[in-house]
């Protein structure tokens, strides 16, 4: 699996907006909840999986090692899970993962983790044509004063944040059906 350890973050604490306020890590996808597909992929690459959550910590404690959250009622958006992530992750590397694309699978995550060791001090990201996916990406701890820098300067988008860094693209297929994100109840039908 490349040649560091890396901690997982699987990104659940969102406020649901586009889901009708559901927590969208728990809604049910062909009978089991979102985070299960993610934490499924994930689980063998890490001993150290970390969920990213705002509410509902008791059902999300089932799929993780550690849970973390934003420390208040914002919900400051996925920023704020990355941050979070960064201060509590245990090994070099923090692989990101948002809670809604069930689809993602072993062999993008390997590859992932493939580009990020051939590149162990920058920031890796998914790119599929010109868009990136920041929060499918590898991130090396050593910059988590950086995020937190930028935080403080009150950027709130990883993408800018991760591309200031030098951000390399791990590059996949435009329409990469791995990537399809169900944020939205119509997409899960």
């Amino acid at each position: 699996m490349g040649q560091f350890q890396c901690s997982i973050l699987l990104l659940a604490g969102g406020r649901g907006q586009r889901m009708g306020g559901q927590d969208k890590g728990l809604v049910t996808w062909q009978g089991k909840p979102l985070i299960e597909f993610a934490q499924r992929v994930a689980r063998p690459l890490t001993d150290d999986l970390i969920i990213s959550c705002n509410r509902n910590h008791d059902r999300y404690a089932l799929y993780a090692d550690q849970l973390i959250s934003d420390g208040n009622d914002d919900f400051d958006g996925p920023l704020a899970g990355i941050r979070a992530g960064l201060a509590a992750a245990r090994h070099s590397h923090l692989l990101v993962l948002p809670c809604d694309v069930p689809n993602i699978d072993s062999d993008l995550l390997g590859a992932l983790l493939g580009a990020a060791s051939e590149h162990p001090d920058q920031p890796v990201m998914v790119r599929h044509g010109e868009h990136w996916e920041p929060l499918l990406c590898v991130i090396p701890t050593t910059l988590a004063p950086a995020f937190e820098a930028a935080w403080l300067a009150g950027e709130r988008s990883p993408r800018k944040i991760m591309l200031q860094l030098n951000a390399r693209a791990w590059q996949c297929a435009e329409n990469d059906p791995r990537l399809i994100n169900f944020n939205t109840p119509d997409l899960l039908e």
